[in-house]
């Protein structure tokens, strides 16, 4: 079994290779979650130590208060139609690259930059390679109004959810003012796209954590420090 400090180090390894993707007067966005600050980690080194330009975009506070810490200089999301690459992680992506993610909480926010970027290159220690989705919970993000009753819907669709907890027992709430729905598939899920369906259908629901048709370069680290990449 994968220790964390070897899960550690696959996503380091997985970030520096990454980083070597990123190239003068690029604007990026940056994810959220472990692996993305490592890779944000790498990438300031980078920035300082060579001296590049590049602007960026974040998909959680976060990311952005450890990027503009590290000196990247934030562009102004409400001008922003395009970009070059998003860097992400992913909780789990299968071999068509169909991936859950929101474990951070900023599936939203990540889906709309990956959404706008010429690639998504999802980062991934080789623990999150499943064959079938599933085995993580599946993150839904609801509006607040009525949310009980969204969560009730969510239920007589045949699917069991619970909301997401803070450490001090208050709901869990996205930068959106959003709560989080984790939904359980005890027996994985077979056919996520009508999953997707089904779940956006519902009012009250915002977006889930799938991730279809998104992800360009897989890169997948090792806890020895090689990597290999999906194209």
């Amino acid at each position: 079994m994968t220790t964390p400090e070897e899960k550690n180090r696959a996503k380091q390894a997985a970030a520096k290779t990454a980083v070597a993707l990123v190239e003068e007067d690029m604007l990026i966005g940056l994810g959220t979650g472990t692996t993305a600050a490592y890779f944000i980690e790498a990438l300031i080194e980078r920035c300082r130590s060579t001296n590049m330009k590049i602007a960026a975009v974040a998909t959680s506070e976060h990311s952005a208060k450890q990027a503009q810490a590290g000196g990247i200089p934030l562009y102004p999301i409400d001008k922003l139609t395009a970009l070059d690459l998003t860097f992400d992680g992913a909780d789990e992506i299968d071999p068509q690259k169909r991936m859950i993610k929101g474990g951070g909480g900023a599936l939203l926010r990540e889906k709309i930059i990956a959404t706008l970027s010429r690639e998504m290159i999802v980062l991934v220690d080789k623990d999150k390679l499943v064959d079938q989705l599933g085995a993580f919970p599946l993150p839904v993000e609801v509006i607040p109004f009525a949310h009980e009753a969204i969560l009730n819907r969510i239920g007589q669709m045949g699917y069991q959810g619970t909301f997401r907890y803070k450490e001090d027992g208050q709901l869990y709430a996205t930068d959106n003012g959003n709560y989080i729905i984790d939904i359980v598939f005890k027996s994985g899920c077979q056919f996520p796209e009508k999953d997707q369906e089904t779940l956006r259908s519902i009012p009250g629901v915002v977006e889930t954590g799938f991730f279809f048709n998104l992800a360009g370069r897989v890169i997948i680290g090792d806890s020895d420090g090689k990597v290999k990449i999906w194209k």
